[in-house]
């Protein structure tokens, strides 16, 4: 017997009978014949569990563990106090599952609901829900809304600002869907969204307008502007933001955001290798029965007690599929209370003071930057915690010497399509300034050899 699959060969005979199928290729006769793989797979020979944890803590070793990192475009280096892991590694927490029967299951609900309520709060917006799988398949899922929402409407404008590979969730998940999507300039100067090219492509047909703020740049748009060009059209304001920076600028709630997306990673979440991650989503409470995933409730028992059930349930396995809003199928439960424990823990004053020294050290660095020779500024704009610098060589160059010196330098926009010189810096709360000096001090000994 396998020590992870209980299953013998016997128990499987019986069930295959059980079912009236001879084999487990019977059971897969609607798979034509041709695309079914019949050679042998090239796979190395089996391993015991103490040969695979050595192998896998080898290849752990090779990790460079101990970088400085400046990289962001998405995922950033926050600092992660203690208590978020140590809580949320509590059974109860760690292996709770959907809470589909309410009686058994009033410890996760209410974490959500608290969640939900902690979101609303910081984005001042109206309703949140259970959370989605990250910042991409929400701005995804939020598009998707908005054209359910306007109806009569199937074109989406989005800035080319935002974080190309939310982009490309968001091409894959309208693709069969019908809907049209039309880019929208960035001003070569500033970085933010171009106002006339805007104006230019606002049509009876446009649904929503989707902007990143801060945008992938780290520039900061003007929302207020964004919002008084849409004001009168009838289209709908989709804005991406980072959580952190809602500590020291408007919420979306401010400047009537209809729909407020973001990548949750900053609230307390490790970068581990790109997941698992949260997404936020917030909306108006008029458009809460188009909302994706779920959303949890309070409410009284029969003895006057307070108690949490999921009230709303777009899901399609859950009511009629043609008025389901979505086929996600699970919230990421154990990353929201994560980021919930998180945002307890630091508090309004708490947040503004990560958000603050965030901007401080980006502003720093990137005043110390622009002064090497050779190092110019990209764009005029204000930025927040992450900004974008033009090299006189290939930032991918660079990035790799820097790997050398214990830094992650950045990001290589050039990836993007974007200037190969142009390299994407991101700073957090966490480097003192003996770090930001020797990261300086790391560039100028490259550039000058």
């Amino acid at each position: 017997m396998h020590p992870f699959l209980p299953n013998t060969d016997r128990d499987r005979e019986e069930m295959l009978k059980t079912i009236g199928v001879s084999s487990y290729r019977e059971l897969l006769k609607d798979i034509p014949e041709e695309l079914i793989f019949k050679g042998e797979l090239n796979l190395p020979e089996s391993l015991s569990e103490q040969e695979v944890f050595e192998l896998l803590r080898d290849i752990s070793e090779e990790n460079n563990a101990g970088l400085k990192i400046f990289a962001g475009a998405g995922a950033y280096d926050h600092y992660i106090p203690k208590a978020v892991i140590f809580l949320a590694s509590r059974s109860e927490f760690y292996t709770a599952y959907t809470p589909y029967q309410a009686e058994v299951s009033q410890g996760t609900l209410q974490a959500i609901f608290e969640y939900q309520t902690a979101i609303s709060e910081l984005t001042g917006m109206d309703v949140t829900n259970a959370s989605m799988y990250d910042g991409a398949s929400a701005m995804a899922e939020a598009a998707l809304m908005a054209i359910r929402i306007k109806k009569t409407k199937n074109k989406i404008l989005y800035a080319s600002s935002i974080n190309p590979f939310y982009v490309q969730v968001l091409k894959t998940y309208i693709s069969r869907a019908g809907i049209e999507l039309q880019e929208i300039k960035v001003n070569e100067n500033d970085g933010r969204v171009d106002i006339n090219d805007l104006k230019s492509k606002i049509t009876e047909d446009v649904g929503a307008l989707i902007f990143q703020h801060p945008n992938f740049y780290g520039i900061l748009e003007d929302p207020l502007l964004l919002r008084e060009v849409t004001e009168n059209t009838g289209i709908l304001l989709i804005v991406v933001y980072n959580p952190i920076s809602l500590g020291i600028i408007a919420p979306p709630g401010q400047y009537n955001a209809d729909i407020a997306v973001a990548e949750g990673q900053p609230l307390g979440l490790p970068l581990s290798f790109g997941g698992p991650y949260l997404g936020l989503f917030s909306a108006k409470k008029e458009y809460i029965r188009e909302m994706p995933g779920r959303i949890i409730g309070e409410t009284m028992d029969v003895e006057g007690k307070r108690g949490f059930v999921m009230t709303l349930q777009t899901r399609e396995q859950h009511i009629r599929r043609e008025r389901a809003t979505s086929n996600i199928c699970s919230n990421q439960n154990l990353c929201a209370l994560q980021a919930l424990i998180y945002l307890s823990l630091l508090g309004k004053k708490g947040i503004k003071e990560v958000a603050l020294q965030c901007a401080y050290k980006a502003h720093y660095l990137y005043s110390r930057l622009i002064e090497i020779d050779g190092i110019q500024s990209v764009f005029n704009a204000p930025f927040f915690n992450e900004f974008v610098v033009e090299l006189p060589l290939p930032a991918a160059t660079l990035v790799e010497q820097m790997l050398e010196k214990g830094f992650l330098a950045g990001v290589d926009a050039g990836q993007f399509g974007l200037n190969e010189n142009w390299l994407l810096v991101a700073v957090t709360e966490k480097p003192n300034a003996y770090t930001l000096d020797s990261y300086i001090d790391a560039i100028k000994n490259i550039l000058t050899k």
